[in-house]
């Protein structure tokens, strides 16, 4: 298995014009499969709240269920590099309170680094956990935790003003000592713009293929969904596939040739012949 990347090799990719890749997952099983393969990170993502929960938006997400989460990735992902994501409501209030909510989600979960969302209003935030010891790594452009105070899901940055204020927000991301910074859903012109304006590695999701990092939702990128953002690409359509070995399973059991003599314990008990 490959040694784990570590933060300075982050910078090492962007510096290097080499490219590292994250899958976004929550639970030991599909985390195993991340740490088989050649994947460098994993984000343990607050959309679990809409994929694992079935909740409407990521806003109702505890730190608790985060750090529950975050806990089953890094049992089934040890060697990989492992992103714990800070829910709505744990870091806004206050530094102080950013800075417990990252010890929770380090020493509690066993992350490698926490990700939070915003720009330069968050900045004070990004710093204070910087320097109390905690990677850090930014998100900026679509920000599913204050999407409706930003027009919704859609693509961020469409006009001057708000492309500029992106790269502002890039940039303060950077200068408060954040590693890395997530941008996602933005015109791949002001992805270029943004990766040109700061020497961290832009981690593009949906910006563009102007960065060092790309990643995808594991459920996203396999069809489980059907329907996807734009940027997804599907690598396989296992939705269907786990449907139908489903249906089959009801079929052999009505057609009473499940479990068959194969699937049962044929030993003798005494006194049971």
């Amino acid at each position: 298995m490959a040694k784990k990347i570590t933060i300075p090799e982050f910078k090492l990719y962007k510096q290097e014009n080499r490219r590292y890749t994250m899958i976004t997952v929550y639970d030991y099983v599909t985390a195993r499969l991340v740490d088989e393969s050649k994947i460098e990170s994993i984000l343990v993502g607050d959309s679990l709240g809409n994929i694992v929960y079935g909740l409407d938006s990521t806003t109702p997400v505890t730190l608790d269920m985060m750090i529950l989460s975050i806990q089953a990735v890094v049992r089934g992902a040890p060697n990989t590099f492992i992103v714990g994501d800070m829910p709505f409501g744990s870091y806004n209030e206050s530094c102080e309170q950013a800075i417990r909510s990252a010890n929770r989600l380090i020493k509690e979960g066993g992350c490698d680094c926490v990700k939070l969302e915003g720009g330069i209003e968050m900045a004070d935030k990004i710093s204070a956990i910087v320097k109390s010891g905690t990677p850090v790594m930014g998100h900026i452009g679509l920000t599913p935790q204050t999407a409706a105070a930003s027009g919704g899901m859609k693509v961020q940055g469409r006009t001057y003003e708000t492309a500029q204020k992106l790269i502002e927000d890039i940039v303060a991301i950077e200068q408060a000592g954040a590693f890395s910074c997530l941008v996602e859903c933005v015109p791949v012109s002001v992805g270029k713009a943004m990766n040109e304006a700061v020497s961290i590695p832009l981690f593009s999701g949906g910006a563009g293929p102007d960065g060092s990092g790309f990643g995808l939702n594991f459920y996203d990128m396999f069809g489980f969904f059907g329907r996807a953002p734009k940027f997804v690409k599907h690598y396989a359509e296992l939705r269907e596939t786990f449907i139908e070995g489903l249906n089959a399973f009801r079929d052999d059991v009505n057609n009473k040739v499940y479990p068959s003599p194969e699937q049962c314990y044929n030993m003798k008990v005494e006194g049971f012949e």
